[in-house]
Parts: structure tokens; sequence; C-alpha cells
């Protein structure tokens, strides 16, 4: 596997854009476009919070049969809690992209980031997609990904390669996420595409593994969001040989799938709101890998251990507490096992050890600082 310079349109067959249509007030880029040449084989994950924005409902239904050709993408505004009227904008939407793409509005994606609770400005979307679709390009790659951020401070990319059958296939991705992050999904937005062909059967196995290592392993504050989602589509312009059954290929691009998918994960809390720290969560020792993701989460989730982080404090107690807050009878002071890095490093380790199984799990977070607060106090 190769990291390779690029983004969201690397793979052959896609382009992408990124445009300001006045969302935002600053005049930063507020509206992305992905489309692919083909009709694409996908896979999407949504968010677990049961208060689910309109475009996420939309898109639910469109993705539904593992085929979509398009994604819009709007930020500085979540069109969630906004009635009828923001399922009404969110299909529209689909529909504005659909005629301009000449493709039907069911093979189109619609996302949306920012403010809960105020009505989406359509009007300004409408007016500006056919400028978006006009400047479409393999360049785009860095506008699509500039144009989700919100609390962001930095666009977030990816690509790579790898050789299947004697074809070069392509991975790429751009995200976003700075703040309410938490598993199921997070404040997140993320978008994958590959040349590579694939069936769906399979593709949805390689992207449900991906995601569950990656994506649903990052928190940073523990708070879950009403419309985060990751997409993958795949259209198979490499000409591979069809991915259709586990063996090589498919260990192959599982593998680089993954890699993507967590270095976009990452980046994702290495921006996280006012951090500054990286903190990897080791949890070994477990009777399941469910009790260890358990346990990885809640030391993560610490408001105390991230504290301490930010201070430069290795206080092995509040680590201690935080696991022994989660009831494991088994685990007692006599068997848990922890061990830092150093905490004076941008990058921190800590490792548990629970010595009543064999399972394992990590999780990324970053600490919690004066800087956190100061940007959430303020967002509205």
């Amino acid at each position: 596997m190769n990291i390779i310079t690029g983004g969201i349109a690397k793979p052959k067959g896609f382009k992408a854009n990124g445009i300001h249509c006045g969302i935002k007030s600053s005049g930063k880029l507020d509206l992305g476009l992905i489309t692919s040449d083909s009709l694409t084989v996908s896979s999407s994950v949504f968010t677990k919070n049961s208060v689910k924005a309109a475009p996420l409902m939309i898109s639910q239904k469109h993705a539904r049969n593992n085929k979509i050709q398009a994604v819009i993408v709007n930020s500085g505004n979540a069109n969630c809690f906004t009635g009828s009227f923001g399922l009404i904008y969110a299909e529209r939407t689909a529909s504005l992209i659909g005629k301009l793409l000449k493709i039907p509005k069911e093979d189109v994606i619609v996302a949306s980031t920012g403010i809960i609770g105020k009505p989406l400005p359509f009007k300004k979307i409408q007016k500006s997609v056919s400028v978006l679709v006009k400047g479409l390009s393999i360049a785009g790659s860095k506008r699509m990904a500039e144009a989700i951020l919100t609390t962001d401070t930095k666009h977030k990319e990816i690509a790579v390669t790898i050789t299947l059958g004697g074809k070069k296939v392509t991975i790429a991705g751009c995200a976003k996420g700075s703040g309410m992050i938490a598993p199921n999904m997070a404040t997140m937005l993320g978008f994958i595409t590959t040349d590579a062909a694939i069936s769906p059967k399979m593709l949805k196995a390689a992207f449900k593994s991906a995601v569950d290592q990656s994506f649903n392993c990052i928190t940073v504050d523990g708070c879950m969001s009403t419309n985060d989602m990751v997409t993958v589509m795949a259209n198979g312009f490499a000409q591979n040989k069809t991915i259709s059954k586990p063996g090589r290929d498919f260990n192959l691009f599982t593998k680089a799938l993954h890699f993507a998918c967590l270095d976009l994960a990452k980046k994702i809390v290495l921006d996280g709101e006012g951090a500054t720290k990286f903190i990897k969560v080791n949890c070994l020792g477990a009777q399941n890998e469910k009790q260890a993701h358990a346990a990885a989460l809640q030391i993560a989730n610490s408001n105390l251990v991230k504290t301490a982080a930010c201070g430069d404090n290795p206080n092995w107690g509040r680590v201690a507490a935080a696991v022994g807050s989660l009831g494991i009878s088994k685990v007692t002071e006599t068997n848990l096992r922890i061990k830092f890095s150093p905490f004076d490093k941008k990058e921190i380790h800590i490792t548990v050890d629970l010595n009543i199984g064999p399972a394992k799990a990590t999780v990324y977070t970053s600490d919690l600082s004066l800087e956190y607060v100061r940007i959430n106090k303020r967002y509205n």
C-alpha cells in the first residue's frame, strides 16, 4: 500500500468541488459535491442518535439499495429540528443535483452539518448548485474537504493505492469533525471513494469492519450528534476482477480501507476543539472485545483523565476510578494494571490490563482544555 497526494476525487471516475453559497457569514466554503461518472456500489453508516436531521432521513432512504452516484453537503446549518420544511429542502436539494447531473434524485445522498434548529437557507443552495456542478473536477478534492468544515481548524484528506490482480486501485477520502465526537457516530461526516470493483456484500463487510475500528473508536467529548454519517462509493473504474468473496484481494482492500478510515478518524481527534494532546487508550486482558472497548471508552471519556492529560499530570487514580465505575466484579485492585507514556508529550499512551481475559481494544481521544470551553460556550 502506498500513501499518495490527493483527496476524494483521486480514484478514477470521481470529481469534486466546493464553493461558498452564503450559508456561512464568514465567506468560507459551505457547499460541497462529490460525483462519480457512473452509478457506484455504496455502503453508509449513520448516527444512532434517535433525533436525526432531515438530510439523514432522506439519505437513509436513498442509500437503501446500496447504489449512489453523488453526495451533496452543506456546512453552517444542520437542517435538524426544522420540521417538515427541513425534509422538503433536503429532498429538493437531492432533486436539484439529480436534475443537473441527469441522474435520478434517489441516487443522490444529502448531508448537512452546523447549527441545529435554524431553518436551512435553501434558496442560497438553489442559486448556487449550477456553479457547484460546473466547477466539478479531479482537482476539486481540497475545496470539497474545506466546504464541509465547521469548528475544524484544518481540512482532512487521505489517498492510498494498492494493487489487485495487476490493477492499481485507489482509495481516498475526506472527513470533518472537531467537537461533539463520540462513537456511533459523532459530529462528523466522512466520505470515502474508490475505483475498486467490489460487490455490495463485500463492500458492506469491509466498510463495517473499517468503521468499527476507526470512526467508532474515537471520542473527543462523548457527545453524539444528530447529523453524522460515513459513506463509501466504489465505481469499478480500476477494472480489477470484482471482489465477490473473501480472499487475498478482499483482505488487501479491507486493510487499505481500514488505514484510510483510521487516518481520517485520527485527524478528527488531533483537530479536537481546543485539543493540545492526542491520547491513545489501550485496554488489554478483557473477557471479550465489547468489554475491552467499554473500558477504553470509559477512560477516554473521563473529564478527569482528559484534564489531567491537559495539565501534564499522570494521575493514574483517575484511570483506575474510570475503569472501576463500570462495575466489573472481577476487576480489583489486585489485578488491574495501569501504564502511562510520558504525559508531557504531544501524544500520550494509556494502557490498562484487566487481567481477566484475552480481549483487547483501542480508543483514541484528545485532552480537555480551557479552549474547548471557550469554543463551545459561544457556539450557537
